[in-house]
């Protein structure tokens, strides 16, 4: 009686053990899924932003934003700055946490233009950035990133940087007027 008792308990922690594990497997594919479903956008002035937890390349991302009806975020006048930065120093983990924005010179180096085409007029780059930095990648760095550097005291700037790298983002998109909704 005891050894089949032993062994029923040996089972029983498999089991449990194998049920855990499927469920970690099932949240890791669907997690996806659900923050497409039921992402938690902030309002701020007259734009809605997501600041995603999942990391990815800069063309990956933008992908991530236009499925949620928004692309990478762009970033228009100081406020919207100082707004981004004081969320971004709520969610960054450590110095190398850093978010794509919708900012690139990769139809030609040094031109930056944003996701919706316009060109930059007012920029918060980081004072030695855009540096197109070619040692680490050779292709160089044609997206914009929005972080810290490690000897910036705490300051949160912009950095160009290897698209490819896997970023968190932030997504932007139109806040809906109530008149949109009453329909």
């Amino acid at each position: 009686g005891g050894v089949v008792l032993l062994v029923l308990v040996g089972l029983l922690a498999a089991a449990v053990f194998v049920i855990f594990r499927l469920c970690e497997l099932c949240s890791d594919l669907f997690e996806d899924e659900c923050l497409k479903k039921r992402p938690e956008w902030e309002k701020y002035q007259g734009s809605l932003y997501y600041f995603s937890s999942q990391m990815s390349s800069w063309n990956k991302s933008r992908r991530s934003c236009t499925d949620l009806g928004s692309d990478l975020v762009k970033i228009d006048s100081r406020e919207e700055q100082v707004f981004l930065e004081s969320r971004l120093r709520d969610l960054m983990e450590n110095q190398y946490d850093k978010f794509w924005i919708g900012l690139t010179d990769s139809e030609e180096e040094g031109k930056w233009l944003w996701v919706d085409g316009s060109p930059l007029n007012k920029s918060f780059w980081m004072s030695w950035e855009p540096d197109d930095w070619k040692v680490t990648y050779s292709a160089g760095e044609d997206c914009a990133a929005f972080g810290i550097k490690e000897v910036a005291d705490d300051l949160i700037r912009w950095f160009d940087q290897f698209c490819g790298l896997p970023r968190r983002s932030i997504c932007e998109k139109p806040a809906e007027r109530l008149s949109d909704t009453q329909h």
